[in-house]
């Protein structure tokens, strides 16, 4: 069985614990490495508070020694937009034709897919992998309601995530985490600026030190 190749994207402006809780927790499920890919310029958000080499750089020191979490500085390395088709075009030349590639994403995003840049042509590169909140599962009638197009794309593709494995692109499933996740790079962000108690809560050890010590996002350096 060819080893799937799972992408996390995302502006991670900062890493929290919840973005390595959802990692861990595919990488652990469907056997494969987790590539983290902070984004430089994502249109469809605003302009991010850390820079990109910092969102990386937080990401590197969130990870380290943490088998099968990779970081993907490939979006930094290209001008212009951060259009997850092209990204997985880059991925699907890297790997050739016949990897699994997987595009994971909040379950919420998927209402919103059609507003992607090209988004019916990410069906012909790789996979999407919606990661669902416990309990929350992506209703299908409410997605025909809100979002016709995208009800039609996805009706015919769904799957089981262990399904995901047998073709290279096409195919989108639903991952449910197993529990409630708390954390928010808004609210953290907030947490952060306000010296709110616990706000290293979120954090993993090492990304904390480096915003205390840098000042982001509003914290003072002593």
């Amino acid at each position: 069985m060819t080893p799937l190749v799972l992408c996390f994207g995302g502006t991670f402006d900062p890493v929290h614990t919840g973005h390595l809780a959802i990692a861990r927790a595919v990488r652990d499920a469907l056997h494969a490495d987790v590539h983290l890919l902070p984004s430089a310029d994502p249109p469809h958000k605003g302009p991010t508070h850390a820079s990109a080499e910092q969102r990386a750089r937080m990401l590197d020191l969130a990870v380290e020694g943490e088998h099968g979490l990779i970081v993907d500085r490939r979006e930094l390395r290209r001008a212009g937009p951060s259009y997850t088709v092209d990204t997985l075009r880059e991925l699907r030349a890297e790997y050739g034709p016949h990897a699994p590639l997987v595009w994971m994403v909040g379950g919420d995003s998927v209402f919103g897919l059609d507003s992607w840049h090209r988004w019916r042509e990410l069906f012909e590169l790789g996979h999407l992998l919606a990661i669902d909140r416990p309990g929350s599962p992506i209703d299908p009638d409410a997605l025909k309601a809100r979002a016709p197009e995208v009800h039609a794309e996805l009706e015919p593709r769904w799957c089981r995530p262990a399904q995901l494995h047998a073709l290279p692109a096409g195919g989108f499933a639903e991952f449910p985490l197993g529990e409630e996740r708390p954390e928010s790079s808004t609210a953290l962000r907030r947490r952060i600026a306000d010296q709110a108690p616990g706000w290293r809560d979120w954090l993993p050890a090492p990304v904390a030190d480096l915003i205390a010590a840098s000042g982001l996002y509003g914290r003072p350096v002593p």
